[in-house]
């Protein structure tokens, strides 16, 4: 049986939603971002149990189709420029489209409606956290960093990231206290 959890966004959030399900003698087949296969089917008390204790950690189990196919969009993308080592060299669209199996103009649509933003926009502000994360490592350059983030150029990176952070990539690496965000609070 597959369960859906909203806002969940890292690998500590993976952690947490193993132990829930240990709690209740749940056993998991497998626990992804967003999503958690268990091998037996979970009674009523256990689903109130699981919910309650998930929303005491910020997550949340979901139901509702639209809800889970805008969760799985945005840990698509998430999963996509905060944990893979490379990013894509095909479009987000396509790519989305394509892993999610449906129209990416549909899935555009839904996510405008649902989160007050489009894709995009949602996606430019994950790229931002990650290069301010990638700054802040300090062991790549900013062309690197561009390289890795598959800009078209130093120049393209600098516009966005002024854009969303108001610092050039330069200014941020010269701040004292860098701000970063914590993931599951983007967007």
């Amino acid at each position: 049986m597959k369960l859906y959890i909203k806002n969940m966004v890292s690998n500590t959030c993976r952690l947490v939603v193993k132990d829930a399900l240990n709690k209740l003698n749940l056993h998991y087949i497998m626990v992804n971002l967003g999503e958690a296969e268990i091998m037996e089917n979970i009674s009523k008390k256990q689903r109130e149990e699981l919910k309650e204790t998930l929303l005491k950690m910020g997550l949340e189990l979901m139901n509702d189709k639209r809800t889970i196919l805008i969760e799985k969009v945005k840990n698509t993308i998430v999963e996509m420029v905060h944990f893979a080592d490379d990013m894509i060299k095909v479009n987000f669209s396509d790519y989305l489209s394509r892993k999610l199996d449906y129209d990416y103009t549909y899935l555009s649509n839904l996510f405008s409606e649902m989160q007050g933003t489009n894709i995009q926009h949602f996606i430019l502000l994950h790229k931002a956290e990650r290069v301010k994360e990638l700054i802040t490592y300090n062991e790549l350059t900013i062309s690197e960093i561009a390289y890795k983030m598959n800009y078209s150029s130093v120049a393209h990176l600098s516009n966005q990231f002024k854009k969303i952070t108001g610092f050039s990539p330069s200014h941020f690496k010269q701040l004292r206290v860098k701000r970063r965000s914590v993931i599951e609070s983007i967007g």
